[in-house]
Order: structure tokens, then C-alpha cells, then sequence
């Protein structure tokens, strides 16, 4: 690690994910100087999970707890193949497919419109049970077209995994439930909470997070109001 902390592995693996996120600063918290995302909204946080492409041992570590994670939840053989949404999905799918010892596969957006027009690129394999990932879920409304890009290519998926669970979107579970899909995280926002402090966040900051993450809409109105 790059870092000051270095995770005590004694705790959950959720909270060493967490610590890790933390660690390289690929989980930010900033309530006094808030973030605006590509839809205007302010925000206290901000997740860049793109960040771990650029720390070695983070990623390698965060994908061992993920192995165990998959492990234990679906079992040593749920999967024939790992596939990566994309952009932000690749790499991630990269390394799990390295810890599985499975092929990988990534998926396009869209068809790229000449040659095969595919939108998966790898050798498909009717039938297959693939593992999608993903860096991050929010409401879990990107991971539908992948799964459904998944299975009209013949084959199976039943399991999504990403690094970072908001965990506040009720629907990012209950949308890909009712495709027969199991999201699972190393993290959410609650693992996170408890893992700051040990970074040395304060709990006026932590406190302004928790209020976000309830109703971010108010947040983001009152910050406005007070900044006008």
C-alpha cells in the first residue's frame, strides 16, 4: 500500500475494502467543498474507483477479498466466464478473471457498428455462466443493458460484482433481482462511515455524509442556499 494506514486484516473484509478505498483516496469526503457531479447535483462524496487501476497491491487485495466474497456467496464453481462492462468495468473483470482462472469477455455499450456490429467482444461460449463486473453500482440501471447483452448472446448470468456499493438505491438490488440477477459489493457507503475516522475524517464531516446519503436532494438545496 502507498499509503499512512495499512489495513488491519482482522477486521470485516467489507471495513478492509473500505480502509483500502480510503487509503488511496479513491473514496473522497469533502462537505465543505462540495463535489458537483455531471448532473449538477452537489455532493459532499465522491467515488473514483478508477483510481485502483494505478495501485498495485490495492487492487490485488481488493480482488483476493472479492475471490473469497464470490467464493463463499455463489460457490467455487458458479462461473465459466468473466465478463467487463464497459469502460470502467474492464480492468476490474481483468484481475477477477485472473483470481477465478476463467476467460474474460467484455461488453460494449453499444454495437460498434461495422464489422460483426458485436457488442461482446471475446469468444462467446453458448451456454456459459458469466460473472459480470462492474467498479461501482449507484441505482444499478447501467448493469441491465449488460445483462441483457449477456444473455442474447446465448448465455447465462446470474451474479454481478462490483467494488463499490452505494447501498442507498433500494432499486440497484430489487431491478437486477427481477432480472434473476444477485448484485454483490466489497463495500457500501455504511462500510465506509466506519472505517473514515481511522482516516481522520471528523464526525461534523461524517455527519454531513450521513445527512447526503438520506436525502440527497435536500443536501444539495441547502448548500446551494447557503453559497448563494
Amino acid at each position: 500500500m502507498t499509503g499512512q494506514l495499512s489495513p488491519d486484516w482482522r477486521r470485516s473484509p467489507a471495513e478492509t475494502a473500505a480502509d483500502i478505498l480510503l487509503e488511496i483516496k479513491a473514496i473522497n469526503i469533502r462537505p465543505d467543498e462540495p463535489f458537483t457531479f455531471t448532473s449538477g447535483r452537489l455532493s459532499p462524496v465522491y467515488v473514483d474507483c478508477r483510481k485502483i487501476i494505478s495501485f498495485t497491491n490495492a487492487r490485488r487485495r481488493l480482488m483476493e477479498i472479492g475471490k473469497q466474497m464470490l467464493t463463499q456467496v455463489a460457490g467455487s464453481e458458479a462461473f465459466d466466464m468473466v465478463a467487463g462492462g464497459e469502460t470502467a468495468g474492464i480492468p476490474f473483470a481483468a484481475w477477477m478473471a485472473d483470481q477465478l482462472d476463467l476467460p474474460m469477455l467484455y461488453i460494449r455499450k453499444k454495437p460498434k457498428g461495422f464489422g460483426r456490429n458485436a457488442r461482446i467482444e471475446g469468444q462467446v461460449r453458448e451456454g456459459a455462466r458469466v460473472l459480470l463486473v462492474e467498479d461501482l453500482a449507484t441505482d444499478g440501471g447501467s448493469k441491465l443493458s449488460f445483462i441483457d447483452a449477456i444473455r442474447e448472446a446465448g448465455m447465462e448470468v446470474a451474479h454481478c460484482f462490483v467494488v463499490f456499493h452505494y447501498g442507498v438505491f433500494p432499486q440497484s438490488v430489487t431491478s437486477m433481482r427481477e432480472r434473476g440477477v444477485e448484485l454483490h459489493g466489497l463495500c457500501t457507503w455504511w462500510d465506509v462511515l466506519a472505517a473514515a475516522p481511522r482516516h481522520g475524517y471528523t464526525d461534523a464531516q461524517l455527519s454531513e455524509v450521513r445527512a447526503f446519503l438520506a436525502e440527497p436532494e435536500a443536501w444539495d438545496a441547502r448548500h446551494r442556499s447557503e453559497t448563494a
